[in-house]
C-alpha cells in the first residue's frame, strides 16, 4: 500500500511538472538552463577563489579588467573625437550653456572649479594621506599618492599625444594654458575624489554612510566636468574622456589596495600593522 502510495505521488509530481512545463514554454526551460549556469559559475569561482593566490589573482585581474574596459572606451571615443564626429555636439552644447550665463553663477561656477585645479588637488591628497599615514593606514596613504601622481602623469601625456585646441565657440570665463583633451581638470576629480571617497568608505561603518560618502563624491566630480562647460574652456567630450580614463586608473588602484588586503591577512599578517583593516571590520572582529 505505501509502495502505490509512493508511486502514485510520483506519477502526480511528473504529471505536475510536465503541465507546467507545457504551460510556461521554451521561454522558461531556458530561464532555468541560463540560471544553472550562473550558479554553476558562481560555485566554480567560490571553489577557485578558496585557493589564496588565485583569490588574489581574481582582484588584480579585476582591477585589470576595470582599467582595460575604461582604456578601451576612451580610446574609441578618442578616435571619434580626432575623427571631428563630435564637434557639431560639442559646439552646440557650450552654445546652449552660454545662454543662461550670468555674473552670480559665473562666480559660483569659478568657486567649483578651482575645487579640479592642481593646488587644491594637491593639499586635499596631502591632507588626507597625512591622515591615513597617521592612523596606520599607510598603504592606503600610498595607494591615493600613487593614484594622483600617476594621474598627472598620464593626463600631460594624454594631452600632449592629442594636442586638441581649446574651445573658440564662447568666451572663456576663466584662463587656461595647456591643451584641451582630455579635461585635467574632470580626469583629476574623478582619481582623486572618487579615490579618497573609496577610502573614507572604507573606514565608515555603515552602508547608509558609505553611500553617502560615494554620493557625494559623484556629484562633486559632475559639478567640476559642468563648471569647465560652462566656462567655455572645455568640449563636452573632453570631460566625458577625462572623467572616463579617470575612474579606470582609480578603479585599478582600488583594486591593488584590495589584493594587498587580502595578501596581508592570508599570507603576510605583518603587514596589517602598516594597513589596518577598516573600522567595520575591527569592529566584528
Amino acid at each position: 500500500m505505501t509502495a502505490d502510495t509512493t508511486r502514485a505521488s510520483r506519477n502526480q509530481s511528473e504529471m505536475a511538472d510536465g503541465d507546467r512545463e507545457r504551460r510556461d514554454g521554451p521561454n522558461t526551460r531556458r530561464h532555468h538552463v541560463f540560471w544553472n549556469l550562473v550558479f554553476t559559475a558562481v560555485r566554480g569561482i567560490g571553489g577557485i577563489a578558496k585557493n589564496f593566490y588565485a583569490t588574489f589573482g581574481i582582484f588584480l585581474l579585476a582591477g585589470g579588467l576595470v582599467a582595460l574596459a575604461g582604456t578601451y572606451m576612451f580610446a574609441k571615443f578618442a578616435g571619434r573625437v580626432r575623427g571631428g564626429s563630435t564637434q557639431a555636439f560639442d559646439n552646440a552644447v557650450l552654445q546652449w550653456i552660454a545662454q543662461y550665463r550670468t555674473p552670480r553663477l559665473d562666480a559660483v561656477m569659478l568657486e567649483i572649479t578651482f575645487l579640479g585645479t592642481g593646488t587644491v588637488v594637491i593639499m586635499i591628497v596631502a591632507i588626507s594621506g597625512l591622515f591615513l599615514w597617521l592612523t596606520k593606514h599607510k598603504y592606503s596613504a600610498l595607494l591615493l599618492l600613487i593614484a594622483t601622481g600617476g594621474g598627472i602623469l598620464l593626463n600631460n601625456l594624454l594631452k600632449a599625444g592629442f594636442g586638441r585646441p581649446r574651445p573658440q565657440v564662447v568666451e572663456w570665463g576663466t584662463r587656461v594654458v595647456s591643451w584641451s583633451f582630455p579635461s585635467g581638470h574632470a580626469m583629476s576629480a574623478a582619481i582623486v575624489y572618487g579615490t579618497v571617497a573609496y577610502l573614507a568608505a572604507r573606514l565608515q561603518q555603515r552602508a547608509l554612510h558609505r553611500f553617502v560618502t560615494l554620493t557625494c563624491a559623484a556629484v562633486l566630480i559632475l559639478l567640476i566636468a559642468i563648471s569647465r562647460l560652462y566656462l567655455g574652456v572645455h568640449y563636452p567630450s573632453d570631460v566625458i574622456a577625462g572623467i572616463t580614463i579617470g575612474l579606470a586608473w582609480a578603479g585599478f588602484c582600488m583594486a591593488t589596495l584590495e589584493a594587498i588586503q587580502l595578501y596581508a591577512r592570508n599570507r603576510a599578517p605583518k603587514v596589517l600593522q602598516h594597513e589596518h583593516p577598516p573600522l567595520a571590520q575591527a569592529d566584528a572582529g
